[in-house]
């Protein structure tokens, strides 16, 4: 049995709590962030766009699938939309499993999908031209 959670978000991402189950030994927690420089320019951020229903649903199948096949214990994804700063965090990822493998692998492969199939898009914002 595996639990799921999938947000897409304008709100900051935050570490999460650190609450751990007694069954799982490995939790993986991976963060996205944005850097300063994108495609050899340097910018202010990414500007994160995305059908959020679309998005959502994809993150939950993408969640599933990964928690299945790799017998995870919980799988949390949050994806924030809208401006986000360089030097702030756009995704965040916790994986839980028995062992450490599982969960590595297990979080590397989920990100890898949703990079390929969950409909968000992201758009450079060139240095200077963003105000908070």
């Amino acid at each position: 049995m595996h639990r799921c959670e999938v947000k897409v978000t304008p709100e900051p991402l935050l570490p999460l709590p650190s609450v751990f189950s007694t069954e799982h030994g490995a939790v993986v927690d991976f963060f996205g962030v944005v850097r300063q420089r994108e495609n050899d320019a340097t910018i202010s951020g990414l500007e994160y766009e995305a059908f959020v229903e679309m998005a959502e649903a994809e993150l939950g199948r993408i969640s599933e699938e990964v928690a299945q096949k790799f017998s995870l214990g919980s799988v949390i994804v949050h994806h924030r939309i809208g401006f986000v700063a360089a030097g702030e965090a756009s995704l965040l990822v916790r994986v839980s499993a028995r062992h450490r493998g599982a969960a590595f692998t297990g979080s590397q492969h989920l990100v890898e999908l949703l990079k390929s199939r969950v409909p968000i898009w992201k758009h450079p914002i060139p240095a200077g031209t963003h105000s908070a």
